[in-house]
């Protein structure tokens, strides 16, 4: 594949790629909501889903061999939808490589994915409130912003 001049290539991403993940974790939640994460901690998180399944999928993007960006896909069973839809997460393109289609790239991949799975019933994903380039991106590529607000409690 192409984007811009680079011939890149998508795939799922295996053992071997868990350092640039951990990497584009701790870059993507520094520039996004200014936090510095524990890289040990992310670490283990991130080997916990390359080791199970159940637990989610990365997929990596490669320019001329080398992970430049990724993104987690993690599930989420609808019992209104009987299916799950998948929410991505974890979203990262390394900044040299940005507005080039990289992340259209992984987005329509997962899409084909997706679509391709009998039990799923759609996409789903959560942005910052002020990241307003990401949401135009997102509305570009056909998603729409819900009537829900995300609350959580952290432990």
């Amino acid at each position: 594949m192409n984007a811009g001049c680079e011939s890149f290539r998508i795939r799922p991403a295996v053992f071997e790629d868990h350092e640039y993940l951990v990497e584009f974790n701790c870059l993507m939640a520094f520039e996004t909501e200014e936090k510095s994460l524990d890289r040990a901690v992310v670490a283990s998180g991130v080997k916990q889903v390359l080791h199970d399944s159940a637990k989610g999928f990365y997929i990596i993007v490669e320019v001329e061999g080398r992970p430049v960006g990724s993104l987690m896909v993690t599930t989420e069973w609808s019992d209104w939808r009987n299916g799950y839809f998948w929410w991505i997460q974890s979203v990262y393109i390394r900044p040299e490589f940005r507005r080039r289609g990289l992340f259209r790239s992984l987005y329509s991949f997962v899409r084909q994915q997706a679509q391709s799975t009998s039990d799923v019933c759609g996409l789903r994903l959560y942005v910052d409130r002020d990241n307003l380039n990401a949401q135009q991106t997102y509305r570009i590529l056909g998603m729409h912003e819900t009537d829900y607000r995300l609350y959580e409690e952290v432990f």
